[in-house]
């Protein structure tokens, strides 16, 4: 199979998984009424996802690169479907929060396993612009999610988001069983579950690298988790209208995902991660300081995935080069950095919203996210991805 047909049959895989991933979000106020709790007690929703998501990276890496990404990926899927339609099912916060959690660790393997496989497929050169195409593909089901989980939820219910989920994630799981004796299997039988991650985070570099993509989770993710919230609270939408003003997310990020080889050619690696992360900041400042106006509002949420996806696309190709005969285990640290930070980051952001407001919680992660953006200076420097070459080599 070409390495470019390889790359939309994993798209289809990201793009089930990233639109049940960030779903919850403009359906929140929805699950809260139903349920009889509050936001912050269903922003635990949320974090039941995100963790497990996170943890998970660090088991499904070396067996990665073990038993074959293919393999992992595939299976993957299957439990990720099954648990999806359970979600559906959910009674109480606390059987729904175990549900989310097990889709949630079955759902870890397939953005970085694809990520991983796109790093043995292509070039360093031509590296971003496959995984910004990969990345665009799979968010833009995380942009549709935020308009269909909006309709569904308005003239269904939030139960019917998860079960239309569960039922298109049947579509690219048949197609990866399909295709499963076409797809490339680079095994490696010596790799070691703890030697890899013992030997990133020895490193400065990639240590430094994976410092600044949980810094990224907790202050990107944690701003987008309560954007529904906010908007229902401002401006008293319904749910439709809340996933529709959402979609300005995933849009922005689709179409950063395409330009993101282009900017790196032009600009540079170290300029593209200052850019996402201002980005990022200016979309919190301007939510907390304008977000009353409908235009500010969506020029907000568009900053917003413009800044993600230029700040994460630039730090996982950096990630790429870290560890070629273990690229599994490189990008599972990835991810779990970035979910375990945009767990951690939404469930800090509950109890901000608790006891200070919506509001003020963008106040607090745009101030972060400039504080990032210096802090990256120090952490990664120039950002010359041609340096890290001799170093991914010895591992």
């Amino acid at each position: 199979m070409k390495s470019k047909s390889i790359i939309g049959l994993l798209g289809m895989a990201g793009f089930v998984v990233m639109a049940d991933n960030w779903v919850v979000s403009p359906i929140l106020p929805a699950i809260a009424k139903n349920l009889g709790i509050n936001i912050a007690q269903a922003g635990l929703l949320i974090s039941a996802y995100m963790i497990p998501f996170g943890v998970f990276q660090l088991v499904f890496g070396p067996l990665a690169d073990r038993f074959g990404k293919k393999q992992v990926v595939t299976f993957s899927m299957i439990i990720f479907t099954l648990a999806t339609g359970l979600c559906a099912l959910g009674l109480g916060l606390t059987d729904l929060a175990l549900y989310r959690a097990l889709t949630g660790v079955f759902a870890a393997s397939v953005m970085p396993i694809s990520l991983a496989l796109i790093g043995d497929l292509f070039p360093l050169k031509e590296r971003q612009g496959a995984i910004g195409t990969f990345m665009g593909i799979s968010f833009l089901g995380q942009g549709l999610s935020m308009a269909v989980g909006g309709v569904i939820a308005y003239f269904v219910s939030w139960r019917g988001v998860f079960a239309l989920y569960a039922i298109l994630s049947v579509i690219p799981t048949l197609a990866l069983l399909k295709a499963y004796g076409s797809l490339p299997s680079v095994k490696n039988p010596q790799a070691r579950f703890l030697a890899p991650y013992r030997s990133l985070l020895a490193n400065r570099k990639s240590l430094n690298t994976y410092i600044l993509v949980l810094l990224e989770g907790v202050f990107i993710i944690g701003s987008f988790s309560y954007l529904g919230a906010y908007i229902a609270e401002v401006y008293h939408f319904n749910y439709l209208y809340i996933g529709l003003i959402m979609t300005a997310f995933g849009v922005a990020s689709v179409i950063g995902g395409r330009l993101s080889g282009k900017l790196v050619q032009a600009m540079g690696s170290r300029n593209l991660l200052t850019l996402g992360l201002l980005l990022a900041m200016a979309s919190d400042l301007v939510l907390a300081s304008w977000g009353q106006r409908v235009g500010a509002l969506l020029a907000a949420v568009a900053l917003l995935g413009f800044g993600f996806i230029f700040t994460h696309s630039t730090l996982l190709t950096r990630a790429t080069e870290f560890a070629q005969k273990a690229r599994g285990a490189a990008m599972s640290l990835v991810a779990f950095c970035f979910m375990g930070g945009g767990g951690l980051g939404t469930a800090l952001g509950g109890a901000m919203i608790t006891r200070w407001g919506l509001a003020d919680l963008f106040y607090v992660y745009g101030a972060a996210l400039l504080i990032t953006w210096m802090l990256s200076f120090v952490l990664v420097g120039k950002m010359v991805l041609s340096e890290l070459a001799p170093q991914a080599a010895k591992q």
